[in-house]
């Protein structure tokens, strides 16, 4: 693997401006960089986009040696490296994607100071032959990307990490820089533990991800629902849709690609030559919709992914928020949108209790649950919840999510409630959702025959609802925490300790009423389908030009050059950037060193190939 010469040593803000073509610093990037050049150890909780990657490749490259970078993925490592030779900064990998002759080059670069940032899987830095060519070469800082693995209470969590300490034990006098998005307070303590941080000062950027809007609606035909959604916002936009099971991400992707639409699937049900090609494909293509389990995205560094959609309920808002954070890393506007029922709570408990888990953590999976379908169930803020969870307060609505845009209709449902609660304890709180209904409304089904129900005080006294109504009323009480959901017993509803202020009046409680969702006709239905699923698209990104042709030219020059060097589009220049060239116009080489993310070496690479494209209009 080539490389560029190692850069000269300069200040924070000359390399800022020479090598990443960026003006300023956001947030506690400054504070972070300095602290790491005086030596000291720093935990970065810093939202997906906001700039964690600085922090450690500039404080690599000003201070003298190389900065070991562990990283969990390999295709995150490619990536990274392929972005910063663009800039002109001597970086590298080492991981198994590499032959033997590769690595022993990449090694001796680092033995004689080539290199200001190498990265490694942290299988790969754990091995005794590794630990000990450390001790040979000058590092300059050890960087533990993803940090949020080392916890076993976190979402993502990788046995490798916790053993990464030894660095601590092995290089004590090395500042050492643990960066996550996301951790909730269980998981930071866990990482200062693990990773031997007790001394380390925490760097805590706000969560909120303001570019980002957050609509979550109830799961009737999630298929239907997703791409209507993704019809009318995004058509022809990257895009990353969850699904919980494998099975589902395969039948998805059929269908999506059925439709016209360009869809991957990717699981760990797929060989890894299928999965890497995916991965790949998503990266450097435009406009690629990826169908996935949570086995993809961790690290996912591509910048326009303008929407990622969840087709079942995540594991926790934790899970949530790093899923999500995937979508908008440019800063530009984009979407998190998902459809949720409680078949999908009921499957996620399932799955808990089903676990070798112990007991303790098996309860703090369970109050994840929990925390995401209260998410789902509110009638506050989205984003208020959001930010929250993490220890954040936000003061005034967001106006960018869909119970601030749409505000959420309630009713008094103290009264429903207690009949609900009754008929729980009246059936021996031993039977689930649908028969409890069927009781409410007075269905005199079989079960409710076979088991005397019928005799019951609460039979037919909730017959002035629907089924579907108090289907939402049992859902909300669950999320509310009245109800809880025994896995024992076949997914039976059981009261909880709260319950009590319900039944004896002590507390009042309101409903959200769920949107009405209209079922076409057949005839309708078949209309359509005789038509096509392509609908007239909303405006997305390419509002945000006053050229969007212009802009769809910059694109495919772009992505030609892309191909040529093999890297993907965005290391070569951001959306944000070619959106600037647009509305800035420069004529010269000097107007265009002004822009966002045009850096010297970027300037001297691709300046004038951008200039004449923008002065004929075409790639």
């Amino acid at each position: 693997m080539s490389q560029v010469p190692k850069v000269a040593t300069a200040s924070p803000y000359e390399i800022l401006s020479s090598i990443f073509g960026y003006k300023s610093f956001r947030g506690h990037q400054e504070s972070i960089i300095e602290h790491t050049l005086n030596g000291q150890d720093s935990l970065v909780l810093m939202p997906t986009g906001g700039g964690k990657s600085l922090c450690y490749q500039l404080a690599s490259i000003v201070r003298p040696g190389c900065g070991i970078v562990v990283s969990p993925l390999m295709a995150l490592m490619k990536d990274q490296v392929d972005s910063l030779l663009q800039y002109g900064v001597a970086a590298a990998y080492i991981n198994s994607s590499l032959d033997f002759d590769q690595i022993k080059n990449i090694q001796a670069q680092l033995l004689s100071g080539e290199l200001d940032i190498l990265y490694v899987t942290p299988e790969r830095i754990l091995t005794p032959f590794f630990l000990e060519l450390l001790t040979k070469a000058q590092i300059c800082l050890f960087a533990i990307d993803e940090a949020h693995c080392v916890s076993q209470w976190g979402h993502d969590f990788r046995p490798e990490y916790v053993k990464l300490n030894i660095l601590r034990q092995n290089f004590p006098n090395i500042p050492m820089m643990a960066l996550t998005a996301t951790a909730d307070a269980v998981t930071k303590n866990d990482i200062i533990d693990k990773l031997a941080l007790q001394n380390a000062k925490s760097f805590v950027s706000g969560f909120d991800r303001p570019n980002i809007r957050y609509h979550i609606t109830l799961k009737k035909n999630a298929k239907k629902q997703f791409i209507d959604f993704y019809n009318n916002e995004h058509r022809g936009d990257a895009g990353i849709v969850y699904c919980m099971s494998r099975k589902k991400v395969d039948k998805t992707a059929s269908w999506l690609q059925e439709l016209g639409i360009k869809a991957l699937p990717y699981h760990a049900g797929l060989d890894n030559q299928t999965r890497q090609r995916n991965q790949e494909t998503f990266i450097a293509e435009e406009g690629i919709v990826m169908v996935a389990t949570i086995a993809f995205g961790m690290g996912i560094d591509k910048p326009n992914v303008r929407f990622v959609a969840h087709l079942d309920l995540p594991k926790g808002i934790e899970a949530y928020y790093q899923e999500t954070g995937r979508a908008g890393r440019d800063g530009l506007p984009a979407n998190a949108w998902m459809a949720y029922g409680l078949g999908d709570l009921i499957i996620l408990k399932k799955m808990i209790e089903s676990n070798d888990a112990d007991e303790e953590h098996q309860k703090i999976e369970v109050r994840k649950l929990d925390s995401i379908l209260g998410l789902c169930e509110t009638v506050r803020c989205r984003r208020d919840v959001l930010l929250n969870y993490f220890g954040e307060k936000q003061t005034i609505k967001c106006n960018n999510c869909d119970t601030c845009l749409t505000p959420v209709e309630s009713w008094d449902g103290t009264v429903a409630a207690q009949k609900a609660l009754s008929c729980v304890y009246k059936t021996g709180q031993k039977f689930g959702v649908a028969h409890l209904v069927d009781v409410l409304v007075g269905n005199d089904t079989t079960k409710v025959f076979n088991f005397a129900h019928q005799n019951l005080s609460v039979f037919g006294i909730g017959s002035d609802f629907t089924s579907q109504k108090w289907h939402s009323i049992f859902r909300q009480l669950i999320a509310a925490g009245f109800l809880r959901i025994n896995m024992e017993l076949f997914g039976s509803l059981q009261l909880t300790a709260k319950s009590a202020q319900i039944l004896k009046g002590e507390q009042k409680i309101d409903f959200r009423i769920d949107p009405k969702v209209e079922r076409p006709s057949k005839k309708k239905a078949k209309a359509k389908k005789a038509k096509g699923t392509k609908t007239k698209r909303a405006p997305t990104q390419k509002s945000y030009t006053n050229d969007p042709a212009l802009f769809d030219a910059l694109r495919a020059l772009r992505l030609k050059l892309s191909k040529r060097r093999r890297i993907p589009p965005y290391a070569i220049f951001h959306d944000r950037t070619l959106m600037e060239m647009i509305e800035l116009r420069p004529s010269n080489l000097e107007e265009l060193r002004e822009l966002y993310g045009v850096g010297d070496s970027k300037l001297k690479k691709y300046g004038k190939i951008f200039l004449e494209a923008l002065q004929t209009g075409v790639s």
